[in-house]
């Protein structure tokens, strides 16, 4: 199976399986939602490979990607008011 497809990390074995995650989180910044929806997962499954699952199998990588994770959580409101008033501007366009 190809590596980042959805099969290839339901199929992998846990410490594989949120170590890939972690890796992709930290070199792309990605939130949590942009990792679920590249790996073919939930939300809540992304959440728990890192948060639990990563933290018993690499503290160090584990630590890195919380960072990005914290990073994301902080900015996340503006992104929302950045989406509201991009759809507004969209409302008021003739």
């Amino acid at each position: 199976m190809k590596k980042h497809s959805a099969e290839w990390i339901r199929g992998s074995d846990e410490s594989q399986r949120c170590e890939e995650l972690a890796r992709y989180i930290i070199a792309s910044g990605a939130t949590v939602r942009a990792a679920a929806e590249k790996f073919g997962m939930s939300k809540s499954t992304v959440h728990k490979e890192i948060t639990e699952r990563l933290k018993r199998v690499n503290g160090g990588l584990y630590a890195d990607a919380r960072e990005i994770l914290e990073k994301n959580k902080a900015e996340r409101h503006l992104r929302g008011g950045e989406a509201t008033n991009r759809r507004y501007e969209r409302l008021r366009e003739p």
